[in-house]
């Protein structure tokens, strides 16, 4: 539930904040007759986005027990775990030009009628949705959690994440959301290397190549690291395992985490500038 609570909190976050950017600007620009169709286009965004979470949970779920398993849980755990590294370093690029850019979008479709507006939130939420949708997945398959409880866990932070998005946008208070995306990206980080870890694990499970995966750096055979909901939480939330760390899968994990860690907090930033809009200056953002 930890890991899934974390994921919708910063994805449910980023969707807010989007939704509000574009509704704060038509009002702004005295344009709220243009509302409804921003939120024409979330609604349509959150049903595709639920239709393709439960086709690809029954998809992944058709290969249980199967020799195919083993294949299927690896490259969803590869894919998840590099999506996810790519949209860590892209908000951290990023993260203060969205505003301008969404800004720029409206002005040039404004005139075009609500299709086309409905159109810019439509996309943009159903990308952070479509992320949410294989970060959770693999999550679940990660911690092998329930559905249940994954689904919990991201009604939680979404939530969260929303209600985040409505202090900053709706009343006005300001949050250092560079601190905020600071402290999840690195949580994530974790998460990521736990991923990437059991993706190797699987995969060479897969491939039946036991000579990589003999001996154990270490087992846990007791205490709350062994079993119980400590040991849940690690294990959803970075990959811990008390019987499976293989030197193969610690070697992964620390080939990720420490290079991928040192350049999100020390590698060179390459933040763009926020984007004015052609006819109006952008308003700037209530988050510092």
């Amino acid at each position: 539930m930890g890991a899934s609570l974390l994921i919708m909190l910063r994805e449910g976050l980023e969707m807010a904040l989007i939704v509000a950017i574009l509704l704060a600007y038509l009002r702004k620009i005295e344009r709220t007759d243009a509302s409804p169709a921003v939120w024409g286009g979330v609604l349509a965004a959150a049903a595709v986005c639920i239709v393709a979470a439960v086709l690809f949970d029954r998809f992944v779920g058709a290969f249980s027990n199967s020799s195919a398993e083993p294949w299927v849980e690896g490259l969803l755990a590869l894919t998840a775990g590099l999506v996810l590294t790519a949209m860590i370093f892209w908000m951290r690029g990023h993260a203060r030009s969205i505003a301008g850019d969404l800004h720029s979008r409206l002005d040039r479709v404004i005139e075009r009628g609500p299709f086309a507006i409905a159109l810019i939130s439509f996309i943009a939420v159903t990308r952070e949705g479509f992320e949410s949708v294989l970060f959770l997945i693999g999550a679940q398959e990660a911690g092998q959690t329930s559905g249940i409880d994954t689904v919990i866990g991201g009604l939680i932070g979404l939530a969260a994440g929303i209600a985040i998005a409505v202090f900053v946008y709706g009343y006005g208070h300001r949050i250092d959301l560079r601190k905020f995306f600071t402290v999840t990206g690195a949580l994530l980080i974790l998460f990521a290397a736990g991923l990437l870890a059991k993706a190797g694990f699987e995969l060479v499970q897969a491939m039946h190549i036991h000579a990589l995966d003999t001996g154990r750096v270490f087992t846990v055979t007791s205490g709350p690291f062994a079993h119980g909901w400590v040991h849940d939480f690690l294990e959803g939330m970075f990959g811990w395992s008390s019987n499976e760390a293989s030197p193969l899968r610690v070697a992964i994990y620390f080939a990720y985490l420490l290079p991928v860690t040192y350049l999100f907090f020390f590698g060179g930033r390459t933040e763009s500038r926020p984007t004015a809009p052609r006819s109006r200056q952008a308003e700037p953002a209530h988050a510092s």
